[in-house]
């Protein structure tokens, strides 16, 4: 594939994971590539997967495997990754960088807060319509969702180079403590970047999934718990995971899963924070030394060279005790030198190593584990490499690390993996994923008390670290008018304590249900039962919530009048023989009824319909039947006969009691209520704000695209033009153009170099194009005689190289006709003689040619081009290959053999059975002599013993095959014992 790469980390971890990767792949079908994004916030990894090709890292222009997530504008010019970092130490404010975090925050987040005081220099405005982040830029501005659609794009043309196909589906990773808002924004800003996303999945699961893939073979039926530890620029996370074999009900295949069990983070403790700190000690130690009056805090170039400054210093200061700082013009052309040790960095952030441990414990807590059971603490991320993190860790959990995984490039190599999964294009080993829900989320309601006072009743939908993608269902027993409900996050202050402000608004969705009394009205009758209102939820795999539909759910009671009157021959027919077979239907009571019963119970949720159900979910689904729904269920129980009055009875009266318990057949209706959701947090972009925002990426698109289209037909006629003057400097090329010829050329090439310097500077990319036209139209000549005269003697000698072989094979061919041959006649007499007159008329004519062109000087038109020389190749070659295959299809001529004479065998087999005969007749009659051998003997009573075998086989029922059939098996032919 062009433009496919295969630089993978380390050499025997390269090989491994082509391996594994090439194993795991069990087919690949015809397919469109597919790429996984890690967006982090200060670095982009993308992977990609194409047909054939197994997972890898896509590499950047710069042929690097990560990319700063930097922006940058400047001049109406947008530049990326490092290229933006370099602008963005000239015009700080012109350049954005960890933008990931903003995703579906409003300007009044604690989040924001906190970014406008690590980055004082950016102008952030509120969009007046959804009151969200906004950039601004002189009179530029770009919402948050336009800058990660931007950068997204730049992933996509990464991987489009990458794999030399085009790419529209992905998988995106994102921290796992995203709420409903954040993950909604991403998907926005993918959609503008025209890419389909198969799926969000948390960075500490697709971490989790790549640990997995590579260590299928030892996952087992037990199940085996670690713990990923993350500590990025912006954040920290913890989670803990089980591994086991699962076999799946429906399929009855086995399958492994990797679940996770429990998370903690620290959404603010991270290198980010680490790297601002050593900033802003940096200034402070700049202005101590009083080189400027200058304040260096109030200058935003000299703070975004600190800041760059101090990232440098951060990751040497992991690796060393000491080192030196050192900016060139810092501020008013003064020079900044310092030294800093390891142990004044570990000072500044003596309150953020305090934090490491802490998502570590909460994960553990949150999964019910404890250390001892833990199999592995493994770290991820690129701030875990350094050592105080490390030592605080080792000490903390009193084991040692694993190290095992690349912490760069884990999540994005799970998450490729993903993608192959869910890609209609690829067929790979499946490795089933559960993720845990962070923010637990529950429906409010209004329902009036026996006082007629209204009292809020609140039903948990999708507990704290239930499994998901999974479907819940909530009955509404008790409204008979149209209502709303409000779906909200709960219990928050367990998992984000003090700072639940940072997830935003906490009300998801409000939901308004219209014409319930109308619906209850038309469908409520005599034989009629209302069984409530059932709202449908599904949190998909993405972790997004949604309102599926909701429905009125009615069961109508068919007499059986009703039912005999509806019944068709047919029916009764199918139901005849279904008794047969099955037995009464009056032998046991309807299965109906317990769903009825749950269904009964106050407005709760019903079990979740997906097979990721685990115990605990099960639990708090029993308890909150028993709690809410006792009355309903022991009222069902009487109606059902089923209660322990009713069974002594039904012993005692036998047959009686035992129609009693026959139920009428039930029929359920279910009618569609209308439903009208509107969300209350951060509302996505869409609708009109949509399409403004698209029109502006494509104006950029374009000025890109126009930009590298200049760019490249500039350069075109640069070189072209520098090109031509040296080629005509030269003896090989000025020779094969006539005087006028080369003087036209050097006069052209000088003019357009001028106009390049002077007036052609800010030319656009049609005129570059029309004068690289002209010119080449003048120079292409005398190129095109230099080609010939270079090429010539090649194709000449490929031609002489045809002669010899076809003059060969005439030699041979002659041999191979009627008149020298009779008994291989496979040419005929004018077959030959064309061959013959083609070899050569070609040789007189190479001759002649090559004659008359050495008579020629270089810059004279040419007579004996390479298109003729390869056209007489071409006739010669037709009239060889044409014998050639007609002596491969011919085959002698096979004369016809005589057939078998039948009689004769007969009567030689009935001589040679008398011979027998006579011969064991004499060996009995006549005494063996005292020194012979006795073969005799033995060939004698072999027939016997074989009809005796052979008897005792057919009493057994075991029958050797034939002769035949063990000649055939020998063979390795298939055979039918009989």
């Amino acid at each position: 594939m062009v433009g496919t790469r295969h630089r993978l980390v380390g050499g025997g971890r390269a090989l491994l994971l082509g391996l594994v990767v090439l194993a795991t792949f069990a087919a690949v079908a015809q397919g469109a590539a597919v790429m996984s994004v890690d967006l982090g916030s200060e670095w982009m990894k993308v992977g990609v997967v194409s047909p054939g090709v197994p997972m890898e890292i896509a590499l950047n222009k710069e042929s690097k495997r990560k990319t700063p997530t930097t922006i940058a504008f400047r001049n109406g010019d947008r530049v990326f990754g490092e290229d933006a970092q370099t602008l963005g130490v000239r015009f700080p404010a012109n350049s954005y960088g960890y933008l990931v975090d903003l995703l579906g925050k409003t300007i009044d987040n604690p989040m924001v807060d906190l970014y406008r005081k690590r980055f004082p220099y950016y102008d952030i405005v509120e969009d007046p319509v959804r009151k969200t982040v906004v950039f601004r830029a002189g009179e530029e501005q770009f919402t948050i969702e336009e800058l990660i659609a931007q950068l997204l794009q730049v992933a996509k043309g990464y991987a489009e180079d990458s794999t030399g196909q085009i790419i529209t589906e992905c998988v995106l990773i994102v921290p796992g403590f995203f709420g409903q808002a954040e993950r909604t924004a991403l998907l926005s800003a993918a959609k503008l970047a025209n890419l389909k996303v198969l799926q969000l999945i948390n960075d500490y699961t697709a971490v989790a999934l790549n640990y997995g893939i590579f260590r299928r073979k030892e996952i087992n039926e037990t199940a085996q718990y670690f713990l990923f530890y993350d500590m990025g620029a912006y954040k920290t996370s913890a989670a803990v995971v089980s591994y086991q074999l699962v076999k799946d009900k429906a399929t009855r295949e086995t399958h492994p899963v990797v679940q996770v069990l429990g998370v903690g983070f620290d959404r603010t403790l991270g290198g980010l924070e680490m790297q601002v700190r050593l900033r802003d000690f940096l200034g402070k130690e700049f202005n101590k030394m009083g080189k400027t009056k200058t304040d260096v805090f109030g200058n935003p170039r000299a703070m975004a060279k600190l800041f760059k400054e101090a990232g440098r210093l951060k990751n040497v200061l992991s690796a060393n005790t000491e080192h030196y700082a050192q900016i060139e013009g810092l501020l008013d052309e003064q020079d900044f030198r310092l030294l800093v040790t390891r142990e004044q960095f570990e000072t500044l952030c003596k309150d953020l190593y305090e934090r490491v441990t802490a998502p570590l414990d909460k994960a553990l807590t949150a999964s019910g584990l404890t250390l001892d059971v833990i199999n592995q603490v493994v770290l991820f991320g690129g701030n875990t490499r350094v050592p105080k993190v490390q030592d605080i860790l080792r000490a903390h959990i009193g084991q040692e690390l694993a190290k095992n995984l690349n912490a760069d490039e884990a999540a994005c190599m799970g998450a490729v993996y993903r993608a192959a999964d869910l890609a209609t294009g690829f067929k790979v080993k499946k490795f089933i994923t559960k993720d845990a829900v962070l923010f637990p989320i529950q429906v409010v309601f209004d329902r009036e008390g026996e006082s007629g006072s209204l009292r809020q009743v609140r039903r948990t939908l999708f507990g704290a670290m239930n499994s998901y993608p999974q479907k819940k269902v909530i009955t509404f027993n008790k409204h008979t008018d149209d209502f709303q409900f409000t779906v909200q996050y709960a219990e928050l202050e367990s998992v984000l304590g003090a700072e639940g402000n940072t997830l935003g608004s906490h009300d998801l969705a409000r939901v308004e249900l219209s014409e319930v009394a109308k619906k209850l009205k038309a469908g409520v009758a005599e034989n009629v039962e209302s069984k409530g209102i059932k709202a449908h939820f599904v949190l998909d795999d993405s972790g997004i919530f949604s309102l599926a539909n909701v429905e009125l759910v009615l069961e109508r009671t068919v007499t059986k009048e009703e039912e005999e009157a509806d019944e068709t021959t047919f029916q009764r027919i199918g139901n005849t023989i279904s008794k047969l077979f099955s037995g009464d239907s009056n032998d046991k009571p309807s299965e109906k009824a317990p769903e009825g019963t749950e269904e009964k119970s106050e407005e709760e949720p019903a079990e979740k319909e997906t097979s990721s159900t685990n115990d605990k979910e099960d639990k708090e689904k029993s308890t909150a039947d028993k709690a809410e729904g006792s009355d309903s269920k022991e009222g069902a129980k009487a109606d059902n006969g089923t209660s322990a009055t009713g069974e002594e009875k039904k012993v005692e009266e036998g047959t009686e009691a035992k129609n009693e318990t026959v139920k009428p057949k039930i029929v359920t209706v279910k009618e569609k209520i209308p439903s009208k959701v509107e969300l209350t947090y951060v509302s996505p972009l869409e609708g009109d704000l949509f399409e403004a925002s698209a029109k502006r990426l494509s104006a950029l698109d374009d000025v890109d695209k126009a930009k590298k289209r200049r760019e490249t037909a500039l350069n075109a006629l640069e070189s072209f033009v520098i090109d031509a003057q040296v080629k005509l400097d030269e003896e090989e090329y000025a020779s094969c153009g006539t005087t006028e010829e080369i003087e036209t050329i050097r006069q052209r090439c000088g003019e357009i170099s001028e106009w390049l310097y002077e007036d052609g500077s800010d030319a656009d990319a049609e005129t570059y194009e029309r004068k690289l036209e002209d010119l080449r139209t003048v120079a292409n000549e005398v190129y095109a005689r230099h080609w010939e005269h270079r090429e010539r003697p090649d194709a000449l000698n490929a031609l002489k190289q045809m002669i010899n072989g076809s003059e060969a094979f005439l030699h041979n061919a002659k041999n191979l006709t009627k008149e020298t041959n009779p008994e291989k006649d496979v040419f005929t007499p004018v077959e030959i003689e064309t061959l013959e007159k083609a070899i050569r008329g070609t040789i007189e004519w190479r001759d002649t040619e090559v004659e008359e062109q050495n008579k020629l000087p270089r810059n004279a038109p040419v007579r004996l081009t390479v298109k003729d020389i390869t056209d007489r190749m071409a006739m010669l070659d037709r009239e060889v290959k044409y014998l050639v295959n007609k002596l491969k299809l011919w085959r002698p001529k096979v004369k016809p053999t005589p057939p078998p004479k039948v009689e004769k065998t007969v009567v030689e087999e009935e001589s040679g059975k008398k011979d027998d005969e006579k011969e064991e007749a004499a060996s009995k009659e006549e005494p063996t002599e005292q020194g012979e051998d006795k073969p005799e003997e033995v060939l004698e009573q072999t027939p016997e013993k074989e009809e005796s075998a052979s008897s005792e086989t057919k009493s057994s029922e075991e029958i050797d095959p034939t002769k035949t059939q063990k000649s055939s098996q020998e063979e390795g032919e298939e055979h039918t014992e009989l």
